[in-house]
């Protein structure tokens, strides 16, 4: 089974004596003001009469577009060509290829960011990958503001997997089989709000992909104590085994990204990386697990992005006990014409 919240609590406070919880306000999903779903079954999404009326096909919108064109695009100023994806932006903190991880873990600043075109996505997020760059299996799960998927400009949690780069299998949420829902409190795909409280606190949702050690299965767990579900060991090949990278941050997809017109989608809050404020897109509290099956941050981490005039980064680690990642940007600017 999925490690309980009391041993998840146990480990971080063996790991992680000189860190504080942050402060923050609690998020909620709008349908939880009506009530809640009886044990034994599971919260969907609505499907409105508006979104029947704009139906696609599910190949159509279930999954993102391929990643790797015949021609990659050519890079900016960082050659890691393993991250050139076709139409998409990245602004990340990365771990891979040292040790084998089974688990991953933070907490995210919760915004709606500005999405220009009904085509595009902007995303703050967990993933676990493993495989050939152009043909990598994944599993990732944050929140995303996607008017294809879900017909409007909302701030919503999901969960997304793949098994080969989304060039031809990949899905959000339950939209096609492969990841089972246990919970009956969330909703994937469900807008989610913040509590509000004076003092002007963050919204921060804490997030947590782990792998079940006996089944194999990958669980997402929520807030420190809620499993939303898991997607089954049986959909994946090497990743039913482990993950050999683990990134966290943001994504952007549009057509209009890395040459004039560029989209003014913004990543995070918009703002670029601000350590001081902390109004743009962070995470904090970046933990891996790994086979001594303890939560800890990565030993060897660095931060990317493929377009830093557009969407940056920034690790913040000097004078903390546990170091802070920052990134994002407004997308097109005088900076990014």
């Amino acid at each position: 089974m999925i490690p309980s919240y009391e041993q998840s609590v146990e480990i971080e406070t063996i790991t992680n004596k000189s860190t504080k919880q942050p402060k923050m306000i609690p998020t909620y999903q709008l349908w939880q003001k009506n009530g809640s779903c009886p044990i034994g079954t599971i919260p969907i999404r609505r499907i409105r009469e508006k979104d029947l009326l704009n139906f696609k096909p599910i190949e159509d919108y279930g999954r993102k577009g391929p990643s790797f064109p015949p021609q990659p695009k050519k890079p900016d100023y960082n050659e890691d060509s393993n991250f050139l994806q076709v139409n998409r932006s990245y602004a990340i903190l990365m771990t891979q290829g040292i040790y084998n991880y089974n688990g991953a873990k933070a907490d995210i600043k919760v915004w709606t960011p500005h999405v220009e075109n009904d085509d595009e996505y902007s995303t703050s997020r967990i993933a676990l990958k493993n495989g050939p760059y152009n043909g990598y299996e994944s599993v990732e799960s944050g929140w995303v503001v996607n008017p294809t998927v879900y017909g409007d400009r909302e701030t919503r949690i999901y969960t997304y997997w793949t098994v080969d780069g989304s060039n031809t299998t990949g899905c959000f949420d339950l939209l096609c089989p492969g990841f089972v829902q246990t919970t009956n409190e969330i909703v994937l795909g469900g807008v989610i709000r913040s509590i509000p409280v004076p003092g002007g606190l963050p919204w921060i949702m804490t997030l947590y992909i782990v792998k079940d050690i006996k089944t194999k299965n990958w669980w997402v767990q929520y807030q420190d104590n809620i499993n939303i579900g898991y997607w089954p060991a049986e959909i994946f090949d090497s990743l039913s085994l482990t993950a050999e990278t683990v990134q966290w941050g943001g994504e952007v997809y549009s057509s209009r990204l890395g040459h004039p017109g560029h989209t003014n989608t913004a990543m995070g809050s918009g703002q670029f990386p601000d350590f001081v404020f902390q109004d743009s897109g962070w995470t904090k509290r970046m933990r891996v697990r790994d086979n001594s099956m303890v939560l800890k941050y990565p030993e060897y981490a660095y931060a990317y992005t493929d377009d830093y005039r557009c969407y940056d980064v920034y690790l913040y680690w000097e004078y903390i006990a546990d170091p802070e990642f920052y990134f994002g940007g407004p997308g097109r600017s005088y900076l990014c014409p």
